[in-house]
């Protein structure tokens, strides 16, 4: 188990909101930050900033080493071949967007199909309906059944000749199923199609090894995993990069310009318009650095128990409902009590100190499949505790009490 001490890490976690000490279970939509991603950031402003790459000057070699070595830790968290599989972007939102539009642009024609689930985050479907729209692709989608299963035998009879690409999320923001990504690259893989997976909820709660998944494209956030906003990652195989064209154009993704003709810089920078936020890859190097030295392992135990624990206490609700009860599921609870409204429930919590999300949680297709408008969802990461399930247990008692 992590010790509670980790949480002094963590000064937010002290504060109080609406007179009631904050307890914080909205992880899944972003973590706090540990101490020591703010100092590194407020450090380098402080000391070392400076825009990066091209210039000659102290300053601006320093914060350049400062980023690339961002670069290298990322490669080596999620065990790529080579950093110049690594792509800074803004999100996972922008790097499935890039993948998106520089896939379609290079690799599909009217008529061309992609593949992805009925659990997807809109970030994997709205890309996808806008090139259908432009393009004239085709959006096919792999079923659930009522647990949030993927209904293998009806992926595999979805593959055609004309599927070009497979891209799906590792884990539900909703239900917290792993779904099963290593079957999925398989069956691709015999039909030479490539898979993409949304790692955004997998990436900071369990390792993930690319070469091992032998995933063409992941995507993730920093600030889901105790990083800053605004900085997320796309890796690539190196040699499907090499052949996919710009996402966007402009300063740092060019070798040479004139006005008759450009190429463009070398991998990754050709997917790397403009200055990038080199001090928030700085502050996602400290991020996983600080994972790291906690323990991948360790988070991913501490989580599970705080989740069959949540999961037990709140099944002891009348009319409680769970949505995604699969064995080995990730530290994210989706759920309503009878027929109280899921807002209503957020909102009396916060009025007792919880941090809570509820909504569609950019998952509306989902919330059709589970014939419901939203949920509610508690989501935990390595600083929660037992402690703070029971007393939202009492808080969430005591508001069911209300209707």
């Amino acid at each position: 188990m992590i010790s509670k001490t980790i949480r002094e890490d963590f000064p937010i976690l002290k504060r109080e909101v609406n007179d009631e000490v904050l307890v914080y279970l909205d992880n899944a939509a972003t973590t706090q930050k540990p101490l020591c991603v703010l100092d590194a950031m407020r450090d380098e402003y402080l000391n070392v900033n400076a825009n990066v790459h091209r210039g000659i000057h102290w300053l601006s070699q320093q914060a350049t080493d400062l980023h690339e070595a961002a670069r290298e830790t990322v490669r080596k968290f999620i065990n790529a071949r080579s950093s110049a599989e690594i792509v800074f972007t803004r999100g996972t939102t922008e790097s499935l967007n890039l993948v998106a539009s520089s896939f379609c642009e290079g690799f599909m024609q009217e008529g061309d199909e992609v593949i992805v689930s009925n659990v997807e985050h809109h970030s994997n479907i709205v890309p996808w309906q806008i090139l259908a729209q432009r393009r004239g692709i085709v959006l096919k989608v792999i079923p659930i059944d009522d647990e949030g299963m993927f209904d293998m035998e009806a992926f595999q009879q979805l593959i055609t000749e004309k599927t070009k690409l497979v891209s799906v999320a590792h884990v539900s923001n909703v239900m917290g199923t792993i779904n099963p990504v290593r079957e999925i690259v398989r069956i691709a893989h015999a039909h030479d199609i490539p898979v993409m997976l949304d790692g955004a909820q997998s990436v900071p709660h369990f390792a993930v090894d690319v070469q091992e998944l032998d995933c063409d494209f992941l995507t993730f956030s920093a600030h889901k995993i105790y990083g800053p906003t605004g900085v997320g990652v796309l890796y690539g195989k190196e040699a499907l990069l090499e052949q996919l064209p710009p996402y966007q154009g402009g300063g740092e993704m060019i070798a040479r310009v004139t006005f008759e003709h450009t190429t463009f810089e070398r991998l990754p920078f050709k997917f790397e318009a403009g200055t990038p936020d080199y001090v928030g890859t700085h502050g996602l190097a400290a991020a996983l650095d600080y994972v790291e030295a906690v323990g991948l392992d360790r988070i991913a135990a501490h989580e599970e128990v705080l989740t069959r624990h949540a999961m037990a206490r709140m099944a002891e609700i009348d009319q409680m409902q769970f949505y995604g009860t699969v064995p080995g599921k990730t530290s994210v609870v989706s759920f309503n009590v009878g027929q109280i409204h899921p807002m209503d429930l957020g909102t009396l919590l916060d009025r007792l100190g919880f941090a809570i999300r509820t909504g569609h949680h950019c998952a509306q297709p989902l919330m059709a499949r589970c014939g419901v408008e939203g949920m509610a969802r508690v989501s935990f990461a390595l600083y929660n505790t037992e402690d703070e399930i029971d007393r939202f247990m009492e808080a969430l008692q005591r508001v069911v009490r209300m209707f």
